[in-house]
């Protein structure tokens, strides 16, 4: 009998209607594969619908926070419920961002500069000169991040509408192009240039057809794209991610070879929407949307 297979999506986080695109998509997939599926919006008893369900599979199509921080790996792991991506710890560290920048330069991987500051410190000083880049502690898809330049008459304890916490990360701007790395198993993809048509590759950018260009491969000279490819392989490992990852990265290509790249963070749960980037490198390497859904669905397990 064919294996019985939820697509968790929705949610409530900030993504929710980003994830429901993608479930949409891997419950179709699921169905023209042949497996039992079952399209479940998350709400707070999902360990309730699960059981009534009785599947042998959780595909996390979740995003954002509650989907990809640990919570629902957690809630998997207790109930014995083999699921896609990555595990517990691995999905808290890569949504943190401090803990993740922690574990990356444990590892030696480029990064640019940072500070952990309070809104209200922020009102006072920022910590970098401008440019700068603002983001949430652990937020996805680029939700609340801004870039904030030298004529910006700008600060986020200001801000009434960051609804993101009192604590913020503040990041030093890395000028150059838009590369982001897929990572399935234990084998890095491949690398695609994403040319967003706005200031940088946005919530809008990513999510609305037109709003960027997308090139694969990145037009990179071969030895830069081989280190952005071992530079999110090794992100990918230093985390403990499993399955299918994402890391995105900047390039430079103004600086001497070798030091072109850094790493800006990693997305343990990668969207499947018909603008998202993994399916579209997975392709590159003939993965179709379907074999990558099958992948994942077979590549499943608890103790992740």
């Amino acid at each position: 009998m064919a294996k019985h297979v939820a697509v968790l999506m929705g949610g409530w986080s900030a993504e929710r209607e980003v994830s429901l695109v993608t479930g949409a998509a891997v419950v179709e997939a699921c169905r023209r594969l042949g497996y039992r599926t079952s399209a479940v919006d998350v709400g707070r008893q999902v360990a309730d619908v699960l059981h009534k369900l009785r599947v042998d599979v959780a595909f996390n199509a979740l995003h954002g926070r509650f989907g990809e921080d640990g919570t629902i790996q957690g809630l998997l792991e207790i109930m014995g419920l083999p699921y896609t991506h990555s595990g517990v710890r691995a999905s808290a560290n890569a949504m943190d961002k401090p803990t993740a920048k922690y574990i990356f330069a444990a590892h030696g991987l480029p990064m640019s500069e940072h500070l952990i500051r309070t809104r209200e410190e922020m009102r006072e000083d920022p910590g970098l000169p401008a440019p700068y880049v603002i983001k949430p502690l652990n937020e996805g898809s680029s939700v609340g991040v801004r870039i904030v330049m030298p004529e910006d008459n700008f600060r986020p304890g200001d801000d009434l509408q960051w609804v993101y916490g009192d604590t913020v990360m503040i990041e030093r701007f890395v000028p150059g192009r838009e590369i982001q790395v897929a990572v399935m198993g234990d084998e890095a993809l491949g690398a695609i240039e994403i040319r967003p048509k706005g200031r940088f590759y946005d919530y809008k950018a990513k999510y609305t057809d037109g709003e960027a260009v997308h090139l694969m491969p990145a037009p990179m000279p071969e030895e830069d794209y081989a280190q952005a490819c071992e530079i999110a392989l090794t992100a990918h490992r230093a985390l403990g991610c499993r399955g299918v990852s994402r890391s995105d990265l900047r390039y430079d290509e103004s600086r001497p070879a070798g030091q072109r790249l850094v790493i800006l963070e990693i997305n343990t749960q990668p969207g499947m929407t018909p603008l998202s980037l993994v399916p579209e490198i997975a392709a590159h390497r003939g993965y179709d949307f379907d074999a990558l859904v099958r992948w994942m669905i077979e590549d499943a397990g608890v103790d992740r």
